[in-house]
Formats: structure tokens, sequence, C-alpha cells
């Protein structure tokens, strides 16, 4: 299938440490294929740091915490974060990295891969990005001049702004089974969602996007990932598939796949966070009930003749 199922046990952990800094690292969005949008897992060490404290100038992340607890350190500022957390940081906005607590801290960490223009002069050794000139291959490398530069320095923890939620106080719908935590913490170009089935259960209907990527996780329970190929696909001899997922498991769903998705809850449950970025562009196909979504227009259209193309001619 376009796209890929992984679990992390089976996913190499790579270590990241340098002075204050140290923890591991697993790149589970490659490991199941993503292709617009990532997914680390880091497990930061006890009392030390996720990454030298940055801003992604063009790229939204959003953060879940796993497990332990630890501070957010934001522009100078520190808050409080535990276990079931979401954290969204905006493009442009906020420094910030993460601090471990005495028992360490394990976050996912969703992001959008994006094309950054940056030129490249090799015969001055420099490059630009946006406005700003950089020195190229240059010593010391960005993390020594993190260490060089010191531990950030972390006072009382401050009231927790908006873009920070745990998911226990955030409203659910469908009998509380499903939870925007991304939106609730003012993610603005990508969501993050909680989703909890009962055994037997199923999520959203199958469904595959025009335009935008889903990256999966499974938190608890087991069952199974059902595929629906194209009225075209199956045409030309594609079925329908099954794939079991687990706790740990990671699903990507690239944009244009032409196999709608869906999820079954075996007999502990399922639940999963489910990641994805915002198009105005996306158009959403419902194969069951034949309907189309135009997401820009907010329109909802259902086909009464279809006429298949390849995308190729």
């Amino acid at each position: 299938m376009k796209g890929g199922l992984a679990h992390w046990d089976d996913v190499e952990p790579v270590r990241r440490e340098k002075g204050h800094i140290g923890g591991a690292w697993q790149d589970l969005g490659s490991a199941a294929g993503s292709v617009a949008v990532g997914l680390k897992r880091m497990q930061i060490d006890a009392g030390k740091w996720s990454t030298p404290a940055h801003c992604e100038l063009g790229e939204e992340e959003i953060f879940f915490v796993l497990r332990g607890s630890g501070l957010s350190w934001q522009d100078g500022a520190v808050y409080e974060v535990r276990q079931g957390d979401c954290l969204v940081h905006l493009a442009g906005q906020a420094v910030h990295t993460l601090r471990a607590g005495s028992e360490g801290l394990e976050v996912l960490a969703f992001g959008m891969r994006l094309y950054t223009q940056i030129g490249e002069l090799p015969r001055a050794g420099v490059a630009w990005i946006g406005p700003t000139w950089v020195s190229v291959g240059e010593d010391p490398a960005p993390w020594d001049r993190e260490v060089a530069a010191g531990e950030p320095e972390v006072g009382e923890p401050a009231q927790r702004p908006a873009s920070i939620v745990s998911l226990e106080d955030v409203d659910g719908q469908h009998g509380g089974r499903s939870k925007q935590l991304g939106s609730t913490a003012s993610a603005e170009r990508t969501g993050l969602n909680w989703v909890s089935l009962d055994p037997g259960g199923t999520g959203a209907p199958p469904h595959s996007h025009g335009a935008e990527e889903e990256l999966f996780v499974v938190l608890d329970g087991d069952g199974t990932l059902e595929l629906m190929p194209s009225p075209l696909a199956r045409e030309r001899g594609a079925t329908d598939e099954q794939h079991a997922v687990h706790a740990g498991s990671v699903i990507s769903r690239p944009a244009a796949t032409r196999m709608a998705h869906s999820f079954r809850a075996g007999g502990s449950g399922l639940t999963y966070l489910a990641y994805g970025t915002r198009e105005a562009n996306d158009i959403v196909y419902y194969p069951r009930s034949n309907k189309l979504f135009f997401r820009g227009v907010g329109l909802i259209a259902r086909l009464e003749h279809l006429d298949y193309m390849d995308g190729e001619s």
C-alpha cells in the first residue's frame, strides 16, 4: 500500500547526547512511509533537555506527552507538562525546548515537512535563509554552540498558556470518545485528535484525501486498519486490505493514495492519535456513500455518476 505501517519497537533509536541535551530519538514518520509530514518519538533523559532552544519559521509543531513529566521552556518562561498534555508551537512564534523531570519525559513530536528556500554560495562558504545570511561548514556545529551558551535558565513555572492543554480537560465529542487536541491548543495549519473506540467499534467511515496527509499512532488496545480501493483501482484488480494494529503501531496515509482507510477496534478497544494537515483545496471521498467533501467551501455532494481518470494521461 502507498503509505505504510510500522511499530515503534522495530525502529532503531538514535542517541543525541551533548552537554545538557540528552535522549533517544526514533523517526517514526519515515519508518511508516510518511511523505509531507513527520513524526519523532523522543525519550528525554531525566533532568536533560530535548533540543537546543529553537523556533521553526515555516513549520507548525504539535507535541503529545506519552509518559513522565517536565517543563516546556518558551521564550524564557517555563510551564509544567505531564502525561496526556498536548503542546502546539506555531510557526515563527516562541523559541522553545523541553526539559525532562526526575523520571524522564517521553513525547511524540508531529511536524510538517516543508521545502525551505535556502540559497547556497559554496565558493563563498555562505548561504541565505530568507533575509538572513549564515556561514556554511564552520565549526563549532550548532549543537556545540548551544552547549557553549549554557543550559537555559529556569525559574518558577508560570500559568500555562492556551497552547498547552491536558487531554482530561478537553471536551469530547461522540460521548467523549473523540477529542480535538490540536485545535483546542490553537493549532492553525495542522490538527491532532485523540480517539478511543469501544471493543468492535469503528472510527471515521472509510475515506481518502486528495491533498491532506494523515498519521496515526495507536496508544492502547488493538484493532484493524481497513483499506478500501477507489472504484477505478478496484476495476484494475485492487482488493480490500486489512492490517492488524496494536499499541505502538504507526500508520501513514499520504494524500492521493486512492485507498480509503478506516479503523475497527478489537476485543480490548482501540485508542489512537490522528494527526493531519489542513489543506483548503482538500477533497475527501467516501466510497460507501459515494460522497465528496470539498473542504475549502464546506460543501458535501453525492456523486450520481462516475467518470474515471488515471491521472497520468
